[in-house]
């Protein structure tokens, strides 16, 4: 967690960045999709998690500074950056990608040429829609302090928008918030909710973020593993289903509120008034005048697999997120930018795009490539996967209030399983 930059200041991050460590070792224990017994179909991997996948690694930088009324340049700050690293900190070797638009009211940096070679050649970082080119240029330095092969490179970067809750005008993200999210990403176990680039994300009317998941492939299907993460920012309640359930209209109450009234007061998108939590919209019950907002925001997913998949077949993997959302009701409304990038850690060495500064790569690469009548169950695990992550990403949530006191809940778990269980959704955990 990044204070501002006074020495005074300095001490007191470094004490607040204890907390963070404590807060994103906890988030690795909050119940989870499966701890809660939603029912979902396929096999996880040993952690559930993208980096389940051979060598990829995830990394973090969380930021939140202040609170009350939003002042540009000063916050409150409720954001950060996530990077995934396709091959680890340990390698600059570039994969096989593919990216796709579900919806494209968004920015994904760098697809062009992934679009046009097929070729990934940085890590794969996301952050707030108006700190694009801030960690653009630090996935640059980065490369070039760790003495990456080439003479330039085309970083991806995604965004979605954290401007209900972040002073997001304000540009907090700084170079050296990328580089840490870089320099911290390791594998196994990662943290989900409040974390990175999701921090202050909202999701289908709840308090969104960070969500990953798995699923490890039959043995007679290759056993292979494919990972998803994504960084959940769109979506109406209306629409949200969870486990084939309606789970959005049924749960009462919990609607996004102001803690506090300012002058002038805040408007919600349609411009009508913010209900105040203490009156009208908090714990208490129904607010049968409560109209469910507009859809909007976005959502980023990045694919990784180690199956042996060239770019037109990551580009198939890509379009299969949309049928995961789609499982939780998601239409890829007109406001969201929800983009997609898959890639896949086999074929090491088979091509690297711009990086081969010397000339040394040969001409023609010997390559590995699945067939297409065995690409099924990559298609359902994607699905699969991807439902699970953005049900995870909102489970691991915890409720914020951030910008001009804007509050959003987090889904109440026990709700949650109520309303599954009278649907008989829900499954016995041990």
């Amino acid at each position: 967690m990044r204070t501002k930059r006074s020495d005074v200041k300095a001490l007191l991050g470094a004490v607040l960045l204890s907390v963070l460590a404590f807060d994103q070792a906890a988030s690795q224990t909050k119940a989870r999709a499966r701890d809660l017994g939603i029912a979902l179909d396929g096999t996880p991997g040993r952690f559930n998690a993208i980096t389940d996948v051979p060598g990829v690694e995830v990394g973090y930088a969380t930021l939140i500074e202040g609170e009350g009324k939003r002042t540009v340049g000063k916050g409150p700050v409720r954001t950060g950056v996530t990077a995934i690293l396709p091959r680890g900190r340990g390698s600059f070797d570039s994969v096989f990608g593919a990216f796709y638009a579900g919806n494209g009211n968004g920015d994904m940096t760098g697809t062009h040429w992934v679009e046009e070679s097929g070729v990934i050649e940085t890590p794969i970082l996301i952050t707030n829609t108006l700190s694009v080119g801030t960690v653009r240029d630090a996935a640059v330095a980065w490369m070039v302090k760790h003495d990456a092969s080439g003479p330039f490179w085309y970083p991806v970067v995604a965004e979605t928008s954290d401007g209900r809750l972040n002073d997001q005008k304000g540009l907090h993200v700084k170079p050296e918030d990328a580089m840490r999210a870089l320099d911290s990403a390791a594998g196994g176990r990662i943290a989900e909710g409040n974390v990175g680039g999701g921090t202050g994300m909202l999701c289908n009317g709840f308090k969104g973020g960070t969500g990953t998941a798995s699923r490890v492939l039959a043995s007679e299907a290759g056993g292979f593993t494919l990972g998803v993460l994504v960084q959940c920012n769109y979506g109406a309640r209306s629409q949200l289903r969870i486990a084939g359930i309606p789970v959005g209209r049924e749960i009462v109450g919990y609607e996004p509120c102001v803690a506090q009234k300012i002058d002038p007061p805040v408007l919600r998108a349609d411009g009508s008034p913010a209900p105040t939590c203490s009156d009208s919209s908090s714990l208490d019950g129904p607010r049968p005048d409560a109209p469910d907002e507009v859809e909007q925001g976005s959502i980023i997913v990045a694919i990784a697999t180690d199956a042996p998949l060239t770019p037109d077949q990551l580009k198939r993997i890509a379009r299969r997120v949309s049928l995961g959302m789609g499982r939780l009701g998601s239409i890829h409304g007109n406001g969201s930018g929800d983009i997609f990038i898959a890639f896949s850690t086999a074929n090491r060495g088979a091509d690297a795009g711009n990086s081969d500064s010397d000339g040394s790569a040969l001409p023609a690469a010997n390559i590995q490539r699945l067939a297409s009548d065995a690409m099924d169950p990559l298609f359902t695990a994607t699905a699969e996967a991807t439902e699970e992550a953005i049900v995870n990403a909102m489970l691991a949530a915890d409720t914020m209030t951030g910008a001009d006191y804007w509050r959003y809940y987090a889904i109440p778990h026990a709700e949650l399983q109520s309303v599954l269980k009278k649907h008989g959704r829900l499954v016995e955990t041990r």
